[in-house]
């Protein structure tokens, strides 16, 4: 039996996969206030709101990557200060490819997900590989690649190439881009056209 073609498979829903309500605080909250909450809530970030409005957000890394390699003392620190803003949403009726794609482009693990721009969840990249393993194995694919390179390794690979966002079976590695074989023949012929001008 073939194996079923990840982009054939039925499109899952962000609303389907995100995790609602949203945690919230504050900007003047401190970061120990933030961290607690995190821990009561058994979640990963936290949305901070100014007038009704989601201005950025605090996640572990931020605590992690912002004080405490560091050294400093996150009951000093108030969470304006580490937050990461602005928080990057998607609509609750994209896909969860397109949630994956967009936290790969804008380099981050968390969105905010809306309905008709208001906020109404949050999804992180483990809520999407839970639901589409397929992402879980382009993830380990490029980690492949990576790994392959610097061992001056290279070989054909499948994924979502990163100009196109397409699916393809033949992904070739050109200047750190996963580059399926049309994209790639394209950006030879342009080249070649501009040498001969």
């Amino acid at each position: 039996m073939s194996e079923i073609n990840p982009a054939a498979r039925e499109k899952v829903r962000i609303r389907e996969v995100m995790n609602s309500p949203v945690i919230t605080g504050t900007e003047k909250e401190t970061v120990v206030e933030i961290a607690k909450r995190m821990i009561d809530c058994k979640v990963g970030s936290v949305v901070i709101m100014k007038n009704h409005a989601a201005v950025g957000v605090v996640t572990d890394g931020d605590i992690v990557s912002k004080l405490v390699s560091k050294n400093k003392k996150p009951s000093e620190v108030l969470a304006k200060d580490v937050m990461s803003s602005p928080l990057v949403t998607i609509g609750d009726d994209e896909e969860v490819n397109d949630a994956a794609r967009l936290m790969r482009k804008k380099g981050v693990k968390r969105l905010g997900v809306t309905d008709h721009g208001k906020l109404m969840g949050m999804v992180s990249m483990s809520d999407i590989v839970a639901v589409n393993p397929e992402i879980y194995a382009v993830i380990a694919e490029k980690a492949r690649i990576l790994a392959s390179q610097s061992m001056g390794l290279t070989k054909h690979l499948t994924g979502i190439c990163d100009e196109c966002e397409q699916w393809s079976d033949d992904l070739t590695r050109v200047e750190n881009k996963n580059i399926c074989y049309d994209c790639n023949t394209e950006e030879t012929t342009e080249t070649i056209i501009d040498d001969e001008s």
